[in-house]
């Protein structure tokens, strides 16, 4: 008979991960060790998976916040520089702040209104609406924000970011003027040297910049996109998906992580003969429907993955088929209608009414939302994920 479970995500202990350390080897003996210890055993088409961070770790993949102020100095001039559309995160923007700050003598701080890029929010849209104000064209001084909307702290971490991310500057030593716009070229009347933070729409910013007439124009994918007197660099995310480490260093979106996900894959098939799929994931991609935020911070969810997580599902509805094709039938008969279904379902769903609901995403945004649920972000100490049966269906004995 079919199995009657299907997919289940289980978080691996690992040891902490250092600069240095194999991973290829430390994956493979804790998820070997986890499945004697558990009574578990591996199956063909599971997916192994482990956070950016240990892969960072592992790679030394660390940048200083002088560095980050050396590379800033040497792309934006170091003096006036526009900072337009940073996230509002302690953890991950607040440290680059301070390497952008040493760069230069004057921060122009822009952040987009009511909310930052990935939903936590500086005031409501509600309270702007009472205000009168359009976000879309209303472009404030720091003066008229405090007049309009006070100080408004976060919901969730208590802090007001605007008195936060000022105080910040200044105490690196540059001056700082603060607006709130949502159109990038709002910045140019105070300088034509720019740096774009915002992440999924960097590309955008950028280009609307510079056909408005900026002069310098960098994003943060193109800091610390090659090492500075040796620090560590993504040559492809720069301080993009990096994270406060100390409190003078970030750790940065690992690199090359292609060869990482493949030599696991085929030491866990010389270890177990299985074929399994494996990957690096980030921040998942999913909202919170109370705070408003859009946890995706990173760039990507997966910065690497093997070839057999690449495309989307491609699933029948079943509650489609038992409501409607075979709305006549029940118990064993609805069963075996549905299963013979399934087998004959064609190889590319897409656009017909019995595929209608499934979830249209690419599979290593999925599976790594799952990893990062799993996962979490704390003290769980478990950095590797083990999925089995998400290639599994209804059929799946």
């Amino acid at each position: 008979m079919s199995r009657m479970v299907g997919t289940v995500s289980r978080g691996i202990r690992t040891p902490i991960i250092r600069s240095g350390d194999d991973l290829v080897e430390i994956v493979t003996s804790s998820l070997l060790e986890a499945a004697g210890d558990d009574g578990f055993s591996l199956r063909d088409r599971d997916v192994v998976a482990m956070t950016e961070a240990i892969v960072a770790r592992a790679q030394g993949n660390y940048a200083s916040v002088d560095e980050i102020a050396g590379d800033v100095r040497a792309k934006l001039g170091g003096g006036t520089v526009g900072v337009v559309f940073p996230i509002l995160s302690r953890n991950r923007f607040a440290i680059c702040l301070r390497g952008i700050a040493k760069g230069a003598k004057k921060i122009v701080l822009m952040l987009s209104y009511p909310s930052d890029e990935v939903g936590n929010h500086l005031v409501s849209l509600d309270a702007v609406d009472e205000q009168g104000v359009d976000p879309y064209r209303d472009v404030l001084t720091l003066e008229k924000y405090r007049e309009l909307f006070g100080y408004e702290k976060h919901p969730f971490t208590g802090v007001d970011y605007v008195a936060y991310y000022q105080e910040l500057i200044e105490d690196c030593g540059a001056e700082v003027e603060i607006l709130f716009a949502n159109d990038p070229r709002a910045i140019l009347p105070y300088t034509k040297d720019v740096l774009c933070c915002d992440i999924h729409t960097r590309h955008r910013t950028k280009r609307m910049l510079k056909n408005a007439g900026a002069e310098r124009v960098f994003g943060l994918d193109e800091i610390m996109n090659c090492g500075v007197n040796g620090s560590g660099y993504n040559e492809k995310y720069g301080l993009l998906g990096s994270n406060k480490s100390t409190e003078d260093q970030v750790k940065l979106f690992p690199r090359d992580c292609q060869d990482l996900v493949e030599a696991i894959q085929k030491k866990l098939h010389e270890k177990t003969g299985r074929h399994v799929e494996v990957m690096v994931y980030g921040d998942g991609a999913f909202k919170d429907p109370v705070g408003k935020i859009w946890e995706l911070a990173d760039p990507v969810v997966s910065p690497a993955y093997t070839a057999g997580l690449e495309g989307t599902p491609n699933e029948l509805k079943l509650k489609y088929l038992a409501d409607n094709d075979f709305a006549h039938l029940s118990g064993e008969a609805l069963k075996e209608a549905i299963k013979d279904r399934i087998h004959k379902k064609d190889g590319d769903l897409v656009g017909q009414m019995v595929s209608e609901g499934t979830t249209p995403r690419r599979l290593t945004d999925l599976i790594g939302s799952l990893c990062d649920l799993t996962s979490g972000s704390g003290d769980k100490g478990t950095p590797v994920v083990l999925i089995q049966g998400y290639f599994d269906n209804y059929t799946t004995e």
